[in-house]
């Protein structure tokens, strides 16, 4: 592995766990083994670190939707593998929440010039859950369908991380199971979401 991808995956990790703000150059280069030196040769500015960092964040969403689209067989088995994220991540989403809304959060804070940039994680989401539900035959209520998935899953996250509770994470993705089940029901009797 080159150092500077070395650099930027240990940035992305310590950014998730700490915080931006909260993480040094000296963090990133302890982590990644390196003098501060050979840091400023591949970065001289914390915001360069983070360009790169949201630049790898938006490559691996792009890759695990690739993926998705390759072993799901249907939208509604693809929607699920969005919310089955929750499940597979659950470990650090109860330590540190989503790595994207909590990045989002801290840079909204912070007033931060990437926000957008770092935003487009969410959009890159909110696009393909739309085609999903778009080929379920949902296009007039694709975005509001779309929109209701991230933020359901969102805020099972933030409360997962804050009440330490592995169940609840459970039975919140049980229940978007369920809840996009009954989407998919010929007439909804509840299209509201």
């Amino acid at each position: 592995m080159h150092t500077r991808q070395h650099i930027v995956e240990a940035a992305d990790q310590l950014f998730y766990e700490q915080g931006f703000e909260h993480t040094s150059f000296a963090d990133i280069a302890a982590a990644v083994g390196i003098s501060r030196g050979n840091f400023y040769y591949h970065f001289k500015t914390k915001d360069d670190i983070l360009d790169a960092v949201i630049d790898l964040r938006l490559a691996n969403t792009r890759r695990m939707l690739a993926q998705w689209e390759q072993q799901g067989d249907s939208a509604r088995d693809r929607i699920r593998c969005f919310i089955h994220i929750l499940i597979a991540n659950q470990g650090k989403i109860l330590l540190y929440g989503c790595p994207v809304g909590t990045l989002t959060s801290e840079l909204a804070k912070l007033d931060h010039a990437a926000l957008t940039k770092a935003g487009a994680v969410f959009t890159l989401f909110r696009n393909w859950l739309q085609q999903q539900f778009r080929a379920l035959g949902r296009e007039q209520d694709a975005d509001q369908l779309a929109m209701h998935v991230l933020a359901r899953s969102q805020g099972v996250a933030t409360l997962a991380s804050a009440f330490h509770d592995q169940t609840f994470i459970q039975n919140e993705v049980t229940q978007l199971y369920h809840w996009l089940d009954d989407q998919l029901q010929p007439n909804p009797g509840n299209k509201e979401v």
